[in-house]
């Protein structure tokens, strides 16, 4: 008996909850301001790690009376400051305001547009964390520490992010722009477009808004006068022809190109953590050998 693919369905049925949103303008891509990371350090450690905290009892919760696998808890603080994975959904509800001289985290009741102070708590996050995320696992799934326990040892013995005062904020430092909280079906939206990521048939998936799907706006926005106007004098079943191939181009020119850049940071990434890993293997083995030596050399005199 044949199979039903089911996968044209489930693309479908988000399109036609993104219709079903009204208007949606498209939203400026936000750049960290790294200047402001230094302010808010600290309270980003504290924040993630009580975060991660929860997330951790809210599996163990979910999956009793089995127990969280370490896997499990390392896959949370690797995704834990990455905005493109769930784990990292609390940062949309953070606001940054200033406070005196002081830069404050507000969070919010729903989650917010994410802008430069978005992308600012999670740069400042994935400076805390570091390659930490194994150490931090470990002493999770080892120890279980009370929360408490948790801050103390990612941001002041890990991290060392909490051992300073922060410094006062500059009095010429320019605002940062207003939260914007999202409506409950985009967030909704977003989430299960995250949550699809990796499946089979949904590579490379994106969010449209009505007016984008209806016009079919498909990231070809940059046309110039001269071809809008030779496009006027064709038929429109022409018009739409020349639009999809050109989208078609265009889509897999930025696919490859967004393609080997990813897989290049990652390979950077991995080789990167794997030297900081053996680094650390040397220098406990190290120490062990030298521990080792000077014991003999006790014992002999």
């Amino acid at each position: 008996m044949a199979q039903f693919d089911k996968k044209p369905l489930v693309f479908m049925l988000i399109i036609t909850s993104w219709l079903t949103i009204s208007h949606c303008s498209k939203k400026p891509v936000g750049v960290a301001r790294k200047e402001d990371i230094p302010f808010i350090k600290c309270q980003v450690c504290e924040v993630m790690a009580k975060e991660l905290y929860r997330q951790v009892q809210a599996k163990q919760a979910q999956i009793s009376p089995k127990k969280v696998s370490e896997y499990d808890i390392i896959e949370m603080s690797e995704n834990i400051c990455n905005l493109k994975k769930q784990e990292a959904d609390w940062i949309l509800k953070i606001d940054i305001v200033e406070q005196g001289d002081r830069l404050e985290l507000v969070e919010q009741v729903s989650e917010g547009q994410c802008g430069s102070k978005c992308k600012t708590v999670e740069r400042a996050c994935q400076e805390v964390m570091g390659y930490y995320d194994t150490d931090v696992a470990e002493y999770l799934y080892k120890n279980k520490p009370k929360v408490e326990s948790l801050v103390s040892y990612l941001c002041k013995d890990l991290s060392a992010s909490c051992t300073r005062k922060p410094p006062p904020v500059p009095k010429d430092r320019v605002p940062g722009e207003p939260f914007v909280p999202k409506s409950e079906k985009e967030a909704e939206m977003e989430r299960l477009m995250k949550s699809m990521e990796g499946m089979p048939g949904a590579p490379n998936m994106q969010m449209y808004s009505r007016d984008d799907l209806m016009n079919q706006n498909f990231g070809n926005e940059d046309a110039d006068e001269e071809g809008e106007d030779d496009e006027d004098q064709l038929p429109s079943s022409l018009k739409n022809a020349f639009r999809q191939k050109e989208t078609k181009n265009v889509d897999w020119k930025q696919t490859i190109t967004k393609g080997i850049l990813d897989a290049g940071a990652a390979v950077k990434t991995n080789v990167d953590r794997a030297s900081f890993r053996l680094q650390k293997w040397w220098k406990a083995k190290k120490a062990a050998l030298t521990k080792k030596d000077s014991k003999s050399v006790k014992s002999e005199l």
